[in-house]
């Protein structure tokens, strides 16, 4: 088998025991798994939960807390115990974990995103096992991103990982809830998630994690469209990851082989990016940028909303609605100017205006 980069996305249910402490067992099952992913040559980024269930009794509570601030300091007591679990444990097979705790701003600033990156890779370069998750000691919103199922998901993305594995407490997806109904049929394969489908997914999951099957699915979504194949499954064993890699995990697979991947400059604007404006462009310039490969040209661009500078990112709208969006290399201001000149002296832009208002490598179609 060939060297893959895995991220193993771990779930608060898969960690602990139902008075939301740490189950051993299944603690050092996940650990000896992920040491033979690793003794096979493959590497791992671990996405795990586990911080507010495994503090909330630390504190004094009965069960999960439900408020922000029972959430924080639950998490706040409980990373401490978890990444020391990882460590002690890890150790025993000469693996060296480095925590990363990560919020939704750490996606959305631009800096802040690349530095992400850059530490990750690092970190994977130097043989070391990431492990990931969000900061909840810190966020301002509730767990954001639906126990960490979304964030593994963006993970993968943006470290290009040939596979995400989303272990969960259930054998895969069906085509209803598996608990409500007993005549639910497992989907062995999925080539695409449908919106019909996450909506049968409403299940609220443990009493222990945040997220159900129908976080799963959007989490798979994100990762699918940015064109990393997705196991959600469970399995036992050391070899259990491994035995997914091979196509025999117990669960589903997702995958499409005509969705490619996306570079990290284009995920942070087709996911990541706020919106600083809109461009409205003709049906010229439509069709060179949708079919042709082409970049945006000042002399498409018939109509500006918005204020923005250089590197801000807005939406292009043509004849049939919204084309996409990209990251702009004139300011607001500028190509008002641009397109006020045009159409005061009707003819050709000058041709300081003919620098590319988007650049394809820019450039994300919706």
């Amino acid at each position: 088998m060939k060297k893959q980069r895995v991220v193993v996305k771990i779930g608060s249910s898969s960690l602990t025991n139902e008075k939301g402490e740490i189950d051993l067992e299944k603690f050092n099952d996940h650990v000896c798994a992920v040491a033979e992913l690793r003794k096979a040559r493959h590497e791992v980024i671990l996405v795990s939960s586990g911080a507010v269930a495994a503090g909330f009794k630390r504190l004094g509570y009965p069960s999960r807390p439900v408020t922000v601030k029972g959430k924080q300091a639950a998490a706040a007591v409980g990373q401490s115990l978890l990444i020391q679990s990882y460590i002690d444990k890890f150790n025993e097979f000469d693996i060296v974990p480095a925590q990363i705790l990560l919020t939704r701003t750490d996606f959305s600033n631009r800096e802040r995103y690349r530095n992400a990156f850059a530490t990750m890779t690092e970190l994977l370069d130097r043989g070391i096992l990431p492990i990931i998750n969000e900061n909840d000691t810190v966020s301002i919103e509730e767990l954001t991103f639906g126990d960490n199922d979304m964030l593994s998901a963006l993970v993968s993305g943006f470290i290009h990982a040939d596979q995400l594995i989303i272990l969960t407490d259930i054998n895969g997806i069906y085509d209803s809830n598996p608990r409500a109904n007993p005549h639910a049929k497992k989907l062995e394969y999925l080539e695409s998630i449908s919106e019909e489908l996450i909506k049968k997914m409403d299940g609220a999951g443990s009493k222990i994690g945040t997220g159900g099957m129908k976080s799963k699915l959007l989490a798979a979504k994100t990762a699918h469209s940015l064109g990393i194949p997705i196991f959600i499954g469970n399995g036992v064993g050391k070899d259990k990851f491994i035995e997914i890699l091979k196509g025999n995990g117990n669960g589903t697979y997702i995958s499409n082989s005509k969705i490619t991947a996306i570079n990290t400059s284009r995920q942070w604007i087709a996911i990541h990016s706020e919106l600083s404006g809109r461009l409205y462009v003709d049906q010229g310039a439509e069709e060179a940028i949708l079919f042709n490969g082409k970049s945006l040209l000042p002399a498409g661009v018939f109509k500006v909303q918005g204020t923005f500078q250089r590197g801000d990112v807005v939406e292009v709208f043509g004849v049939n609605g919204l084309l996409g969006k990209g990251e702009v290399s004139y300011t607001s201001d500028d190509l008002k100017r641009i397109i006020d000149q045009r159409d005061k002296e009707k003819k050709l832009e000058t041709p300081t205006s003919r620098h590319e208002v988007i650049h394809r490598d820019r450039w994300v179609q919706i």
